[in-house]
């Protein structure tokens, strides 16, 4: 679902206020020629995740869903110069794009991509006591949304945010499909949100370049 006009918007959003430079540039160029799904974040959502982890201090932030290190150059470039990134990808293809994009950036000493499956590299991350993060951006395969929500309250603090990409489905998300994982893992995410008395949250619709989607955003209140 995409509209000229909510394109037009965009463009002219990012060419004033989120303008892209090399690095950026390079990485979307680079992940396309690798032939990685043209599912990154657009750039003024990228400049969004930008300012939410600068306007809340984000010295530790951990990315579930890496592509091709696009999304991670916005939110690593908030971090001060001994903060980290921790971003995990399950294809090991997709990873090493995103190791060349990240290094490309300057961005390497900080920034951490672990291959494999996110429930797999979460369990170790408990393990080797990485947490408490700040910042949590999911932005992976959607069935597992509410277990990564589960873990991201895990290897949080009081005042950390989570930020869930792509909740909105086209606007699917309010009709129950049993046939659509993604659906069906956005609905249970939502019902999990709800129920949790840690977690105060709101979602937003958006329209643009990437379509008709939206985000969730949640902060750990306890």
């Amino acid at each position: 679902m995409t509209n000229p006009q909510w394109n037009a918007v965009d463009t002219y959003f990012t060419e004033t206020i989120a303008p892209a430079d090399e690095a950026l540039t390079s990485a979307l160029a680079e992940s396309a020629a690798a032939g990685l799904p043209e599912i990154a974040v657009a750039p003024n959502q990228g400049k969004l995740l930008h300012l939410l982890a600068r306007i809340h201090g984000a010295r530790s932030i951990l990315e579930i869903g890496t592509l091709g290190g696009y999304s991670t150059i916005w939110l690593a470039r908030a971090l001060p110069t001994d903060g980290r990134l921790i971003t995990l990808e399950y294809d090991p293809a997709h990873a090493e794009v995103a190791r060349t994009n990240i290094a490309r950036a300057g961005l390497d000493k900080i920034v951490e991509v672990r291959t494999g499956a996110a429930l797999d590299s979460l369990p170790q991350l408990e393990a080797e006591g990485a947490g408490p993060f700040d910042l949590f951006f999911i932005d992976a395969d959607k069935v597992n949304n509410p277990r990564y929500v589960e873990w991201a309250l895990k290897l949080s603090r009081p005042g950390s945010v989570i930020v869930v990409d792509n909740v909105v489905r086209g606007g699917r998300i309010t009709t129950p499909d049993p046939d659509d994982p993604a659906i069906t893992g956005t609905r249970e995410l939502f019902e999990l949100v709800a129920a949790e008395p840690r977690l105060d949250a709101t979602a937003v619709q958006t329209v643009g370049v990437k379509g008709y989607d939206g985000l969730l955003l949640a902060r750990v209140i306890g």
